[in-house]
């Protein structure tokens, strides 16, 4: 059975000065059986939130790590920096891509370091608006993750407890709405590119989160629909009352999938 993952992405909001009160707050409000937690602060936070967060049943992620082990690399956060302060890394996210010009193959060497580093990873996948009213949601969605997940070991990556999350970029913060059944069609073709890779298995064991300006009023109509296993919350993951009603409606669907003790 697929976990349920409600994973908060911060993005470049908080500093180390506020994001732990703001972790106890949502972590206090979210407290939902058969639903796995999961707060991404930026780096400068994590210590921060690791510490708020030491009496509650919440992971911390990071929200990007390099894919080398070290050295000339200006600003960056390398596997090991991260050693003791998560357990998750966002890896590809459709703002690194844009922004950062992150390709395939880099979130794939970057997936390398983390499950080198035992860190579980979010691999982010999306279509921008032009690829969607062409018709290649699909074949865009499919090339990024052959290029990022062909060659490397499925059963590996299953083990480390590989998340996907479906982005559709066009939906994220430009008044656009993606719909349930939207989302549920890419997480078949998310399966049906992994099996087309060889993972056999392993493509129905992955779990698919959906990540497009997700809010407490539009999560139920993604988390009905039985390809997806949560969601990667933006801009609401700042709003404890949002993250509350998020998670509740997960634990919802934790409980009818029988996730729930």
């Amino acid at each position: 059975m697929r976990p349920i993952v409600i994973a908060a992405n911060w993005k470049m909001n908080t500093t180390p000065a506020d994001a732990g009160d703001l972790a106890r707050t949502i972590a206090s409000r979210t407290r939902e059986e058969g639903v796995t937690r999961v707060i991404c602060p930026p780096s400068v936070c994590l210590a921060a939130v690791r510490d708020a967060l030491e009496h509650e049943d919440v992971a911390v992620g990071a929200q990007n790590v390099h894919h080398e082990l070290g050295g000339a690399y200006t600003g960056e956060i390398s596997v090991s920096m991260l050693a003791g302060l998560a357990t998750w890394v966002i890896l590809g996210h459709s703002e690194r891509r844009a922004y950062f010009a992150e390709t395939d193959d880099l979130v794939g060497r970057k997936l390398d370091r983390a499950l080198a580093g035992g860190l579980r990873p979010i691999v982010c996948v999306g279509e921008v608006l032009a690829d969607r009213e062409a018709g290649r949601e699909a074949a865009v969605v499919d090339a990024q993750l052959r290029g990022a997940l062909e060659g490397r070991d499925p059963a590996a990556l299953a083990a480390a407890g590989l998340v996907i999350a479906y982005e559709p970029v066009w939906a994220i913060g430009t008044g656009k709405n993606a719909r349930g059944a939207d989302a549920a069609a890419m997480a078949d073709a998310i399966r049906t590119s992994l099996r087309g890779i060889g993972w056999a298995d392993h493509a129905d064991e992955t779990p698919v989160l959906y990540g497009g300006s997700v809010t407490s009023a539009n999560v139920g109509e993604f988390l009905s629909e039985p390809g997806v296993d949560g969601a990667l919350v933006g801009g609401a993951s700042l709003k404890p009352d949002e993250m509350a009603g998020i998670v509740a409606r997960a634990g919802l669907t934790a409980a009818a999938r029988g996730l729930a003790s």
